[in-house]
């Protein structure tokens, strides 16, 4: 069965109505949930299999049958390890239903249906009895319940009902515990994507509001590949310190809690932000570990993967450290998430604090509608002197100005650069908001006036792709009937431009696994196949690039140019042609030109 969604058209800012079938949400869900990428990460399924080896190796010398409760179980792997090693019977839960049913073919594939029962519940509502889903509690308990953050999939309250409620006593636990590590740094580039910095223009500072600047930000974690961050580009301001870590064996609690490691400080500088990372021990000795550490701390190249990133926190507020200064460096959680804080050593001696400070929130609204990457954009020096510099070449006092994009500071440059009028941008004196689209916008909103200059970066909060901003084209079309007749338009045009590359390790997102380990999950690239045929496949997908090595194929081109002195034609705008390549991936960006020197990549 099909009906018609109404979606928003992000380039022009029209409501598309769109007949999609009532199976789209799941589609889009596995097409966009990357869980080749679990199965091409050899370390981590490598890892896995020595420590459910050893599991259920312990439990049989102890002379028991291994009863295996595999939790996340997503397509079976880790249970048809745990039967390979000698497991007499395993409980696989996965509550996606999709998954539980590839995870049944792929079961049943393999030759362990009788040794293998595929549970499609959420784990807290499993029950153990002869009615119920498992006929006993079991003795060794195999999760991936992870993420980037550790626990941000619920992997506290998870294993907390498992210890309580579906497991024995002193059960063995694959993994067997999780350490979660911390480093405080200063970092220019990583701070100037958490708060909004003071800038020049002309020789007069700009300075952000009082409530933008004393805001703790957003509490989420910023999870990145940060072994693409050079340690060039941050200064350590301590050692790297063990934080907490969670034993899986004995009883868990998802109550909240905060741990502090103190040190010296190593080096005088500003307290910015701290990275993290974790480790997990497959078995109790510590001789196999899964380690998320960013390639720099290790002399050879480590496993890649993009399901288990590293995390970069914000601290609430920065603050001036000395060389030898004592600190204490706080984290705090609660089911699902972490942050951290910090404070003189003499406020924590401990390693244990019962009640955890208060997880800092946005108060002043901006970190709620910026992204980091819009406030790295914001941020960035470079960009701003190019919009300065194309701005400084066309207003004039008489300038009457309207700008185009979101939350965007380039109607405060040209009002600090002597326009007239300024409208649509921050309060300032001189500077009117306009809180309505631009294809609202009357005569009577400039006071009779028309628009000399109109501006945009262009930046809009619906843009996910390059040809996204081209919205800005349209609002330019909607206000044609408002402008002077020599009005200038910034940016003035703007080019689609492509690249093929080849990808270093991004590929493994999408490429179909096989056979994993000497299993065959053929059901689950057929299931993901046929999710990103369903519509995935044929949409561009956005990414940080720079978190992706890759190697250019082909030279750039130019796919396509649109002029904004013109509105918006009629017709459809085609393009067609071929590049001398068969395989690995396309990039595509826009560049938008101020003039014929300053132009502005878009991603």
């Amino acid at each position: 069965m099909k009906t018609f969604c109404g979606r928003a058209n992000p380039a022009t800012g029209a409501l598309d109505w769109v007949e999609e079938s009532e199976e789209y949400d799941y589609h889009q869900e596995i097409a966009r949930s990357c869980y080749a990428d679990m199965l091409h990460d050899h370390d981590r399924n490598e890892k896995y299999y020595q420590g459910i080896r050893a599991a259920v190796s312990r439990v049989k010398a102890r002379g028991e049958k291994v009863i295996v409760l595999d939790i996340g179980t997503g397509t079976g792997l880790l249970s048809m390890m745990a039967v390979t090693a000698g497991a007499d019977y395993c409980y696989a839960v996965e509550v996606f239903k999709p998954m539980a049913d590839a995870a049944f073919r792929i079961v049943k594939k393999n030759g362990f249906s009788d040794k293998i029962k595929i549970i499609n519940k959420h784990s807290t509502e499993v029950t153990v009895g002869l009615d119920g889903d498992m006929q006993t509690r079991a003795n060794v308990l195999v999760t991936e319940l992870f993420d980037t953050e550790l626990i941000g999939e619920g992997a506290l309250p998870s294993y907390e009902h498992a210890h309580l409620n579906l497991v024995q006593a002193g059960c063995e636990a694959v993994p067997h515990r999780a350490t979660v590590y911390a480093q405080l740094v200063e970092s220019e580039q990583l701070w100037s994507w958490a708060q909004l910095q003071p800038m020049e223009v002309d020789g007069r500072k700009l300075l952000p509001p009082p409530a933008v600047s004393h805001c703790a930000g957003a509490h989420s974690v910023c999870d990145i590949q940060l072994s693409q961050v050079p340690p060039h580009h941050f200064t350590p301001l301590g050692p790297l310190c063990t934080m907490f870590s969670v034993d899986f064996s004995k009883p868990v609690s998802s109550a909240p809690q905060s741990h502090s490691s103190s040190f010296p400080a190593q080096s005088s500088g500003r307290a910015q932000v701290v990275l993290s990372w974790w480790d997990i021990d497959m078995d109790p000795s510590g001789s196999i570990v899964c380690s998320m550490a960013p390639s720099w701390t290790y002399p050879d190249p480590q496993s890649w993967r993009d399901h288990w990133m590293q995390s970069v926190y914000f601290l609430p507020v920065e603050r001036r450290v000395a060389e030898g200064e004592e600190l204490s460096l706080t984290v705090s959680h609660d089911d699902y998430s972490l942050w951290y804080s910090l404070q003189p050593d003499r406020v924590s001696k401990g390693c244990f604090i019962r009640a955890p400070p208060c997880r800092p929130c946005c108060v002043c609204q901006a970190h709620l509608v910026w992204t980091r990457t819009r406030f790295g954009e914001l941020n960035d020096r470079q960009r701003t002197q190019s919009y300065v510099r194309a701005l400084r070449s066309v207003i004039k006092p008489d300038s009457v100005c309207v700008g185009v994009s979101d939350g965007s500071l380039l109607p405060i440059f040209a009002h600090m650069l002597g326009a007239k009028k300024v409208l649509n941008a921050n309060s300032m004196r001189g500077v009117q908001i306009l809180g309505i689209r631009p294809d609202q916008l009357s005569s009577t909103d400039l006071a009779g006036e028309q628009i000399s200059v109109l501006i945009g970066e262009p930046y809009f909060s619906t843009s996910l792709l390059p040809w996204h901003s081209l919205y800005f084209w349209y609002c330019r079309t909607a206000l044609a009937r408002l402008l002077t007749p020599n009005a200038t338009i910034l940016p003035c045009s703007a080019t689609l431009c492509m690249v093929a590359v080849e990808f270093q390790d991004l590929w493994r997102i999408r490429a179909p696994c096989g056979t994993c380990e000497g299993f065959d999950v053929g059901p689950m690239d057929e299931m993901v196949q046929q999710s990103l045929d369903f519509r995935e496949s044929h949409e561009a997908e956005p990414q940080p690039l720079w978190e992706y090595p890759c190697r250019a194929l082909t030279q750039p081109r130019a796919v396509m140019t649109f002029d904004f002195l013109q509105c918006v034609p009629e017709q459809p705008i085609r393009c067609q042609g071929s590049l001398p390549f068969t395989r690995y991936g396309l990039l595509f960006w826009s560049e938008f030109y101020f003039s014929y020197r300053e132009y502005i990549n878009r991603p």
